[in-house]
């Protein structure tokens, strides 16, 4: 497979799968990194490539300025993936990550390049709600903190490291700045279908949130709920898994 400092392969593929009948693209959560995709490649068909993206800010690119705005990250993203598109290919993104990944496909529509077989967003509310609560990009160090502890999705073991917060504060920061200054513009719905995926005990992405997305897409669109909160596909990921693994066995078999 290619090379780009973007898309980081899990450890559990050893090698590239050259043979992979498509791609999935994974986007992480606000504060994320890879490693929360990484275990998926064991669970998922053989015939997916998994491609776990890394944006800049945090593991292999540390050393790089996080953006804090939608339109240019998405920008150099599109750049990033556009040589990995020689290929089928699937988004998935939780919470920012899913925002990304519409806003991405979006991107790639107006490029009249390819489009993802399949959208497939998670743990955010359709792009053309209103966000949910005040920002919180630019409150104190520690009223900003407690907010995002009640996200439950960043341990808190790397909240109360001080070294480990000094890498990490930066990047919170610019990914909810990225999310609270994001300003949705209308459009036409995409010609893929959307799979839209929340929990059932997320207080900030309530079932009609995630239903909404339904307004994105003028092909198919279904709907998944699983027991848990904001961060479901930590809690219980096997669920999720299994979930994915038909969905993406059906598209492959599509394209095979």
């Amino acid at each position: 497979m290619k090379s780009s400092q973007w898309i980081s392969q899990p450890g559990s593929m050893v090698k590239p799968n050259p043979s992979a009948a498509m791609r999935l693209f994974c986007f992480h959560h606000a504060g994320g990194n890879p490693s929360v995709f990484r275990p998926w490649a064991e669970h998922l068909p053989e015939s997916i490539e998994l491609c776990c993206m890394q944006l800049p800010g945090r593991c292999g690119q540390a050393h790089e300025a996080p953006f804090t705005r939608m339109a240019p990250l998405v920008d150099s993203l599109a750049r990033t993936i556009e040589p990995f598109l020689d290929k089928p290919f699937i988004f998935f993104g939780h919470s920012m990550g899913a925002l990304i990944g519409f806003e991405l496909a979006r991107h790639l529509r107006r490029q009249g390049a390819s489009l993802p077989m399949r959208l497939l967003v998670s743990g955010h509310s359709a792009p053309q709600l209103p966000y949910p609560g005040p920002p919180i990009h630019g409150l104190p160090d520690e009223t900003f903190l407690e907010c995002v502890r009640g996200y439950n999705g960043t341990p808190e073991e790397a909240l109360q490291h001080e070294e480990w917060l000094e890498l990490l504060l930066p990047v919170l920061r610019a990914d909810f700045e990225v999310c609270e200054t994001y300003s949705y513009t209308d459009e036409a719905p995409l010609e893929c279908p959307i799979t839209a995926l929340g929990g059932l005990q997320d207080s900030m992405v309530p079932e009609q949130s995630i239903r909404a997305w339904s307004e994105q897409t003028c092909a198919a669109f279904d709907k998944h709920m699983f027991p848990g909160d904001h961060f479901y596909l930590l809690e219980r990921p096997q669920l999720l898994l299994w979930t994915l693994a038909r969905i993406l066995a059906q598209e492959a078999r599509n394209v095979a």
